[in-house]
């Protein structure tokens, strides 16, 4: 079986820049052991794997890192979109993916931008797990859990600039992902994403994390 394969540079304008995702268009879905050795050797944060009919009313769509496969991720789910719409002669101005264990996601062409409609995941409080603060380097202001990643507010922008994690000690926590994020000076807020539990020690641009981001500032910042 021969597997049509795309690289897209993701939430960027730019060659070689933003976030590359692998897309790969398949007629069914392969054996796990399969799709994750094309993950593996793709060695890129992502790998998306959409089972393609060009009728269909939804297409199912999974996500594999170069180790195992994960639940949500918004950079892979764009970079697939976009290759329908530009590749492959989508013509319905939206696209509906089902997924595994997010529900079903759906992206909308607008002209030449594409939105994203994802889940709002809200955190609760919790106390800093033991080594958090030592594999940072920095002491939280406060630490929230999503069920799937932890996320630590730092106070100002350049101290989410200057962090330099220590990934043994992170992935001692056992979670997906850390986000930290602080206020930003010239924008609401800013974040990085570390996960190498799940074989990515830092992701450039970390499109699920906003579903965790966004309700959390947008209850301090009282915005929309």
């Amino acid at each position: 079986m021969k597997i049509p394969i795309y690289q897209v540079d993701a939430f960027t304008s730019e060659l070689f820049s933003g976030n590359p995702a692998a897309v790969c268009l398949l007629k069914r879905w392969l054996d796990d052991k399969i799709l994750q050795s094309v993950a593996t050797e793709n060695n890129l944060s992502e790998t998306a794997f959409v089972v393609y009919k060009k009728d269909a009313a939804v297409l199912e769509l999974r996500w594999f890192t170069p180790l195992t496969e994960v639940a949500l991720c918004g950079h892979a789910t764009l970079a697939a979109a976009f290759i329908l719409f530009t590749n492959r002669g989508w013509e319905k101005k939206s696209i509906c993916f089902q997924t595994r264990h997010s529900g079903e996601l759906v992206v909308t062409r607008k002209k030449d931008i594409l939105e994203m409609d994802f889940p709002a995941r809200p955190v609760s409080e919790i106390r800093e797990p033991e080594g958090l603060a030592r594999a940072l380097g920095i002491k939280p202001l406060g630490v929230y859990d999503s069920a799937e990643d932890l996320l630590v507010v730092l106070d100002s922008e350049k101290a989410v600039r200057e962090v330099t994690p220590d990934f043994v000690e992170l992935e001692k926590l056992r979670c997906r992902g850390i986000i930290i994020t602080a206020a930003g000076e010239n924008s609401d807020f800013v974040s990085r994403f570390f996960a190498p539990c799940v074989g990515i020690p830092e992701d450039p641009v970390t499109g699920s994390a906003h579903c965790v981001l966004v309700p959390y500032w947008s209850e301090r910042l009282r915005k929309e």
